[in-house]
């Protein structure tokens, strides 16, 4: 007996949870209150491709979008490191993709072996270091945001293998005086392989001096870095994640709202 009231209340209760179109009314579907802008179709491209929304930096032919690529040497498709460059184009919140290659013959040790690095806002470092059995300070190795966190592990290939980074980066915003009102941050996957799980900087990256802001704009060249060796770079593109706003509050959504319902 007690097994068969079991078996109706069930049915009871389950069937309740089940909205029949005549009851329909009964329920109300909550909503954001926020308007969302239908994400653009774009064409991923293959491995090997930008993606049709990105800007090409390097496509193996020229330096053109960099301040200062005349100092490099084209070939085969690639660039080797032969001083410091800027793009020319200035970026805020990114993704960024490059691919490198320190020299296959290795020379140096530590920080002297396939030193480079590439600086969001030509501020912000993820080192590139020929890393591979090569002992140097973890927060200045291959994938290290530089003096402040090593990579989560050590992805590196063999001298000469192409590499990849793919990078997600947010830019810091400060309030009108001048202080800190978001930090930025980085993600980072090295040859697919997530190394920066959303870092927060505490500052510029230097060398010399602990990690602190200085007030700056909203956007700065995508810089990288010659230090005395000839890594290979090829592949290079970016996409400006500032414009990427798929979201506006609905006006009268928050009009609708109670001083409470703001305040949460």
């Amino acid at each position: 007996m007690k097994t068969t009231r079991y078996l109706i209340l069930s049915a009871l209760f389950f069937g309740a949870l089940s909205v029949s179109p005549a009851r329909a009314w009964l329920f109300k579907e909550w909503k954001s209150g926020i308007e969302w802008r239908e994400p653009e179709v774009i064409d991923p491209g293959s491995a090997t491709q930008a993606p049709s929304d990105a800007i090409v930096l390097f496509d193996g032919t020229d330096l053109s979008a960099w301040e200062g690529g005349e100092k490099w040497t084209i070939e085969n498709g690639y660039a080797i490191d032969g001083g410091n460059i800027d793009s020319k184009q200035h970026f805020g919140d990114c993704q960024l993709h490059l691919e490198f290659a320190t020299p296959e013959k290795i020379e140096g040790n530590g920080q002297g072996r396939g030193n480079s690095g590439v600086y969001f806002m030509g501020k912000y470092e993820l080192q590139i270091l020929d890393s591979y059995e090569n002992e140097t300070y973890f927060d200045g190795q291959c994938g290290a945001i530089y003096k402040q966190s090593p990579p989560l592990v050590n992805a590196c290939r063999k001298p000469g293998e192409w590499q990849t980074y793919d990078i997600i980066f947010t830019a810091p915003k400060f309030h009108d005086d001048g202080t800190l009102k978001s930090p930025a941050a980085i993600t980072a996957l090295h040859n697919g392989v997530l190394i920066q799980n959303h870092f927060e900087l505490l500052g510029g990256t230097f060398w010399d001096e602990p990690p602190h802001y200085e007030t700056h704009g909203d956007k700065g060249p995508i810089h990288i870095q010659f230090h005395g060796n000839p890594v290979k770079f090829r592949n290079i593109w970016i996409r400006d994640l500032s414009k990427q706003q798929h979201a506006t509050e609905n006006p009268a959504a928050e009009a609708s709202k109670t001083p409470s319902e703001s305040d949460r």
